[in-house]
Formats: C-alpha cells, sequence, structure tokens
C-alpha cells in the first residue's frame, strides 16, 4: 500500500541520513475506508492524488513550524505491507493515519518536491498557516484559506529513491541554500 508522509526538506534530508522515518508514532497519508467512501465515483489514481494533496497541505504546516526550512512542500511516497485501521475519529474524506511504527528508507518510493517557482505560495501560506486552522471570524481567516489552497496549484516534482541524495546535496547544507527570505 502507498502511503505519503508529509515532511520538509530538512526532514527529508534528516530521514535519508538515518535511514528511517521516525520516531512513531508518524502522521501519513493514504487512500483510507474515509477517502474512498467520500470520494465514491474516484478511481485508484484519483484517490491517490487526493491523499497525496493532502499531505501536501500537511507538509505547509511542517514548513510553518520550522522557520529555517526551505519554503518547499515536501511529500514522501512509501510503499508498506499493510496500514493500520482507522479508529473510528477520521472524518468522511480524511486520509490522515497515524503509524505507530517507523518507516524504513528502503520503503520510499520517491519524493514529490516544490520547484523553486513555487516558494514565494508556500512562504506565504506558511506565514498565514495559524490564521487558515484558527478563528473563522479572524479577518485575515479567508485570505489565509485561499494561500493555503494557492498551493494546490503548484505542481510537485517527481524526484525517484535514487535522485534524492543528489537533490539534498544541490540543496546545501539542511536545505539552507533553498530557504526563502520572507
Amino acid at each position: 500500500m502507498r502511503i505519503y508522509i508529509p515532511s520538509t526538506i530538512p526532514l527529508l534530508d534528516a530521514a535519508c541520513h538515518a535511514g528511517e522515518f521516525g520516531p512513531a508514532p508518524l502522521t501519513a497519508y493514504a487512500v483510507t475506508p474515509a477517502l474512498r467512501e467520500w470520494f465514491a465515483t474516484a478511481d485508484d489514481e484519483e484517490l491517490e492524488y487526493a491523499a497525496m494533496e493532502q499531505a501536501a497541505r500537511a507538509s505547509v504546516g511542517l514548513v510553518a513550524a520550522a522557520p529555517d526550512a526551505p519554503r518547499k512542500r515536501v511529500v514522501v511516497a512509501c510503499d508498506v505491507s499493510a496500514i493500520p485501521p482507522a479508529d473510528g475519529t477520521v472524518q468522511l474524506g480524511d486520509a490522515r493515519l497515524e503509524l505507530h511504527v517507523v518507516i524504513p528508507w528502503s520503503a520510499v518510493a520517491a519524493a514529490h518536491i516544490d520547484g523553486d517557482p513555487a516558494v514565494e505560495v508556500v512562504a506565504t501560506a506558511a506565514k498565514l498557516w495559524d490564521v487558515a486552522h484558527g478563528n473563522t471570524a479572524d479577518p485575515g481567516h479567508e485570505e489565509a484559506v485561499f494561500a493555503l489552497d494557492s498551493c494546490e496549484g503548484e505542481d510537485l516534482l517527481w524526484y525517484a529513491t535514487q535522485e534524492i541524495p543528489d537533490f539534498l546535496a544541490a540543496e546545501g547544507p539542511r536545505g539552507i541554500r533553498g530557504r526563502a527570505t520572507s
């Protein structure tokens, strides 16, 4: 089964060097029964894309929480043998899972990472992350949600597993070279 782990460039670098994503618990996204039920007419490819988009949105939150991280969304696609069943608290359409295991680097199938043109859009969304997830009466709430939704208009680039170390080396130590100023 394919799962999508939201990340940042520094977290991806750390996992690459450690040989695993962890520690548990980890938040990941996949085609869950709740997602499948919400998008009942979607095919498997559309469901996978919807799960990856939810992980990409969660990546913005990780970027927002890491001021020194480059302003690029990172989603790591991994193949695992099984996913735990939902605990009943998942909302309809939600692809989120809580994994109670460490994911070995050998499970990584690819990384999906924003290109340089997306940096400004992601930086704006990251800056407004708390407003987008806060009080809906906040006067800036609609602008913040729009900024977050705008990230979905940016294509994530695909990197095969063997390309990830070269990508990280090109980004510089801990991704500092790719950091946007905001």
